[in-house]
């Protein structure tokens, strides 16, 4: 069997593309160019780097960013205030709070604090539950992102069993209402789960989103199953074992160069779409 490789660089580089025109169109009617504001609180190295990935991608479509920097010492009001302000700024269509921030920091209120829409990073737990409700609203970026790469390359997931290992509020709780949403049957397992080769045996769609490097065995996995690995751990591997999977899966997604390029797109996307909503 020669499996499908999920190449998420090559469809998010053919929908920057696509974004790029829509941008341009955007202006050429008149409207605002659509800016995104990132928040970074701290100088955790991995996470400014995630920031400047995300503020290239808005370049490279023709969007703004806002760069907004805040110190390590910086307390849950003091960013509750910027991100208020940036609700309040109508040349902000979207805004992303990079995670994580920092421990003295109340996380949670301070992503629910964000307008839902401008929550263009699908963070909001009133996101969260219009998306599993089937209402509009963004879907957290990183499982959306993985939705649209399945799209891309017609996977079917009506009636199909979905195992997500992982129960993050923005990647695995999601993740499973997304495939849901989608007709699969979805089973939810963590890290804690008995018996978790069982489970991922039934699985004709495997996701590994536990944080675990290589967690998930090849020997877990049945042969024709589809398997997305949402995990990244240098020197580049993911949740899963996938070497061994290669040449009996149906389709599988590269780590690096599978998801990641996914989430970061579809967040710029999910920008887009917020700026051509405010044009209306």
């Amino acid at each position: 069997m020669t499996a499908i490789l999920l190449d998420g660089k090559a469809v998010a580089k053919q929908t920057e593309a696509e974004l790029s025109e829509r941008v341009a169109a955007l202006k050429a009617r008149g409207g605002d160019t659509p800016i995104l504001a990132t928040i970074l609180v701290g100088a955790d190295p991995a996470s400014a780097t995630y920031v400047r990935m995300k503020q290239n991608a808005c370049k490279r479509v023709g969007m703004e960013s806002i760069a907004v920097e805040l110190p390590e010492e910086t307390t849950t009001e003091q960013l509750l205030a910027t991100i208020h302000e940036l609700n309040d700024n109508p040349n902000c269509h979207g805004i992303l709070l990079q995670h994580p921030v920092p421990p003295q920091i109340d996380e949670r209120t301070c992503f629910d604090a964000i307008a839902l829409n401008k929550d263009v990073d699908g963070v909001t737990c009133l996101g969260f539950g219009r998306m599993a409700m089937g209402e509009e609203a963004y879907g957290s970026a990183t499982p959306q992102g993985i939705m649209r790469l399945l799209a891309a390359y017609d996977i079917d997931l009506n009636g199909k069993h979905a195992v997500v290992v992982g129960r993050s509020p923005i990647l695995g709780k999601p993740m499973a209402a997304m495939l849901l949403n989608a007709n699969a049957t979805v089973t939810i397992c963590h890290s804690r789960t008995q018996n978790l080769a069982e489970h991922v045996k039934q699985a004709d769609v495997v996701v590994g989103a536990v944080g675990v490097p290589e967690l998930i065995k090849a020997e877990w996995i049945k042969d024709g199953a589809v398997v997305v690995d949402a995990g990244y751990h240098p020197p580049g591997v993911g949740d899963i074992e996938l070497g061994p999977l290669v040449d009996r899966v149906a389709a599988y997604t590269p780590v690096p160069g599978g998801v990641g390029p996914m989430t970061i797109n579809t967040l710029i996307l999910q920008s887009v779409d917020a700026g051509e909503k405010k044009l209306g």
